[in-house]
C-alpha cells in the first residue's frame, strides 16, 4: 500500500505496539520487548451526578480497590476487546504513555495498535483518536490475531493456510490465515471473564456457594480443565453460603470447575469447527498437516489443546509463553515496514 510512509528511520515501521486488552494492556518497544504490562482498569470517585475524577489507573488502581474504603469505584474501558468508553480510555493510555519507561524512550511515538477481527470504522477512529488524543504521532491498526500468529512463530507470508486460536479476556478469535491475510475468522463473546463469570454461576446453582471474581479465576487457574474426568484436582475455597449468608469453606474438585467451564469451551470448539467449514479445501489440507496453534490467556487452561485436539481431530500446539504472544508478534512488526504495510487495516 503505502510503505515509503513507514521508513521514517531505516528499516523501521513504527515505535510502540499497544495490545489495548479487556484484562491488561501491554505496550511493546521497538527492540526493547515488552516495557508495560498493566490491567486495563481505572479507579474512580464519584465527585457529583454523572461526574466521576479518575485517581488511579493500571496496578495502582487495582491496588487500591482491593483496599477500597467503599466510595472507589472499578471501571474496564475496554470490553471484548474494543473502547467501550472513549473518555477513560483516553485517560489510561494518556497514562501508560507516560510512564517513564516508556516517556523516556519515544515523545511522539508512531504507534501500531491491534483490534479484534471485524471492528467497526467506529471502533477504528476511537483509538486512532485516542492515541493521538495520548500523544501518538501516527497510529496504525493491525488484526488481534494476525499478531497473535505472528508471535507465535506463524510463517504468515507463507501461501500455506495456518490456523490461530486466540483467546483473551473477553473474545476468542480462530483465524485461517496465508499470504499475510486472513482469510476467514471466526469469532466467539466467550473469553477469560465469561468463564469466571460461569464458574461463579455454577456454584451459585449447583453448590448454594456464592464466590467473587478473584476466587473463580483461582479456581480456572489452579485446577480448571478442559477436560474433567482426567487427573481430578482438588482445591479449598471459602464463599458466602446462598441460603445463610455466613461464610462457607468447601473442597471443590476439578471435575465440578470443568464442568463449570464446559459450555464456554464447547463455544470455542464449535468456533473451529465452522472456520474449517468457510476455509477453502487447500487451505484445509494445509492446517491437517500443520496443526493449529493455541495462544492468549485460555491456553493456559488445562488440557484445552487435548480437548480441541479430540474434537476437531486435528494437531493442536501452545504457542511458547502464550499470554504475551499478542506482544511478541506487535513487537515484530515495529522492525518490519513491509509486514506493516501488507497487513494493516484500512480506515
Amino acid at each position: 500500500m503505502f510503505g515509503w510512509l513507514f521508513k521514517d528511520e531505516a528499516g523501521t515501521a513504527a515505535d510502540l505496539y499497544v495490545d489495548l486488552g479487556t484484562a491488561n494492556t501491554l505496550i511493546a518497544g521497538r527492540g526493547k520487548g515488552i516495557i508495560l504490562n498493566e490491567p486495563s482498569l481505572i479507579a474512580y470517585q464519584q465527585t457529583s451526578p454523572g461526574r466521576k475524577r479518575v485517581i488511579a489507573v493500571g496496578t495502582d488502581a487495582k491496588e487500591k480497590l482491593a483496599n477500597n474504603p467503599g466510595n472507589i469505584f472499578a471501571q474496564k474501558p475496554i470490553r471484548d476487546g474494543v473502547i467501550a468508553d472513549f473518555e477513560t480510555t483516553e485517560v489510561m493510555l494518556k497514562h501508560f504513555l507516560s510512564q517513564q519507561g516508556v516517556k523516556s524512550a519515544y515523545s511522539r511515538p508512531r504507534i501500531v495498535v491491534s483490534l479484534p477481527y471485524g471492528v467497526t470504522e467506529v471502533e477504528k477512529k476511537a483509538v486512532i483518536e485516542s492515541c493521538k488524543a495520548a500523544g501518538a504521532k501516527e497510529v496504525f491498526l493491525i488484526d488481534e490475531p494476525m499478531a497473535a500468529a505472528i508471535g507465535s512463530g506463524l510463517n504468515v507470508k507463507s501461501a500455506e493456510g495456518s490456523m490461530i486460536i486466540d483467546m483473551g479476556g473477553g473474545t476468542t478469535e480462530v483465524a485461517v490465515i496465508a499470504l499475510a491475510d486472513i482469510v476467514y475468522c471466526e469469532a466467539a463473546r466467550v473469553g477469560g471473564h465469561k468463564i469466571d463469570d460461569a464458574i461463579i454461576d455454577y456454584f451459585k446453582r449447583y453448590k448454594k456457594l456464592i464466590i467473587n471474581d478473584s476466587t473463580a479465576e483461582y479456581l480456572k487457574v489452579t485446577i480448571g480443565t478442559a477436560v474433567p474426568k482426567k487427573d481430578i484436582r482438588t482445591a479449598t475455597i471459602t464463599g458466602r453460603d446462598a441460603d445463610t449468608g455466613m461464610n462457607r469453606t468447601l473442597d471443590v474438585s476439578s471435575e465440578d470447575v470443568g464442568l463449570a467451564m464446559n459450555s464456554c469451551i464447547q463455544e470455542v470448539i464449535n468456533a473451529v469447527h465452522k472456520a474449517l467449514e468457510h476455509t477453502p479445501p487447500e487451505l484445509v489440507s494445509d492446517i491437517i498437516e500443520r496443526g493449529v496453534v493455541l495462544a492468549g490467556g485460555g491456553a493456559l487452561i488445562r488440557d484445552f489443546d487435548l480437548r480441541i485436539q479430540n474434537e476437531v481431530r486435528l494437531p493442536v500446539r501452545v504457542a511458547e509463553d502464550p499470554l504475551i504472544a499478542i506482544a511478541r508478534g506487535g513487537e515484530a512488526v515495529l522492525s518490519d515496514p513491509d509486514l506493516l504495510d501488507k497487513i494493516q487495516l484500512e480506515v
